[in-house]
């Protein structure tokens, strides 16, 4: 054999283990990168499993899944349907939608901060002898005191809308209570007046959170009735309004508005007039009929 072809040989011999042992190394590569996504796919399903859980002080769990409050709209008149959330929040003795032989509504209302309605709705309300349920944030009751004992002096119930308007499902055991209880305290401070009704901010809720208003004793309301009627600065009309809620009222609805809404203060006289020639009474959460 010739020199040149043996260390030709040899050196083919080389590359070929060489190769080998790259594949070899590769190969172990990725046997460890497949093991690592498992047990990092692992660590996620414990992570959100426990987002969707906790603990009780007895050791037992209880789902913390988040929901978002929603209506499905029924045509003539008839109750939405409501049944995906309601079964959870009737465990905890929630309001959401009354008696569908009654025709009785429920008038709520969300005050998140004053867009400066607020007066004209209280004077409508007042001029048709109609009593309504707000529900009021920190922020507001910080900012118009005045207004939170108009709505008490007048007969009207006031709602706990926690402190800051979290989440609910996404803060602590211990952060819950505090904005709940918090605004609860101060309520009762400028005004002498005790709340036993809760919103959820943002419709958001879990099992967890319902049970732990419902320990507060707190009542949690939710609704049967809203619209888009949230956003200040993005208002459809007032003709839009009264469709809205005309088209959509039912027995046993619990309305929800928000105050904020000019179309809201300025068709509120029409609707509630509307709404009793249709036959219905219009009643606080205190007389809700389940």
């Amino acid at each position: 054999m010739e020199v040149n072809t043996f260390i030709t040989i040899c050196a083919f011999e080389r590359s070929k283990k060489g190769m080998e042992f790259i594949m070899i190394k590769l190969k172990n590569l990725l046997i460890v990168i497949l093991i690592l996504i498992i047990i990092a796919s692992v660590f996620v399903v414990i992570i959100m499993n426990h987002n969707e859980t906790a603990v009780l002080a007895n050791g037992t769990t209880i789902s913390n899944k988040k929901y978002g409050w929603g209506v499905k709209r029924a045509d003539n008149h008839e109750q939405p349907d409501i049944s995906v959330y309601k079964s959870i929040l009737d465990k905890y003795n929630g309001i959401s939608m009354g008696n569908k032989d009654k025709k009785i509504v429920y008038l709520t209302f969300d005050q998140g901060y004053e867009a400066g309605y607020t007066p004209q709705i209280l004077d409508t309300l007042k001029a048709n002898n109609v009593k309504a349920t707000f529900f009021i944030t920190g922020h507001y009751l910080n900012s118009e005191t005045d207004l939170v004992k108009r709505m008490i002096n007048e007969g009207h119930i006031v709602g706990n809308h926690t402190v800051n308007h979290y989440s609910m499902p996404e803060i602590s055991d211990d952060k819950i209570k505090t904005e709940i209880l918090d605004l609860h305290s101060a309520v009762f401070e400028k005004t002498g007046y005790e709340m036993k009704y809760m919103r959820p901010p943002k419709g958001e809720f879990s099992e967890r959170t319902l049970q732990l208003t419902s320990n507060l004793e707190y009542t949690t309301v939710m609704w049967s009735l809203a619209y888009d009627d949230y956003d200040e600065n993005n208002q459809k009309g007032e003709e839009y309004a009264k469709k809205k809620i005309l088209d959509n009222i039912h027995p046993g609805a619990v309305i929800l508005l928000h105050a904020t809404s000019k179309d809201n203060a300025n068709v509120l006289d029409y609707c509630i007039k509307e709404i009793k020639n249709m036959g219905y009474e219009i009643k606080n959460i205190d007389e809700f009929i389940a």
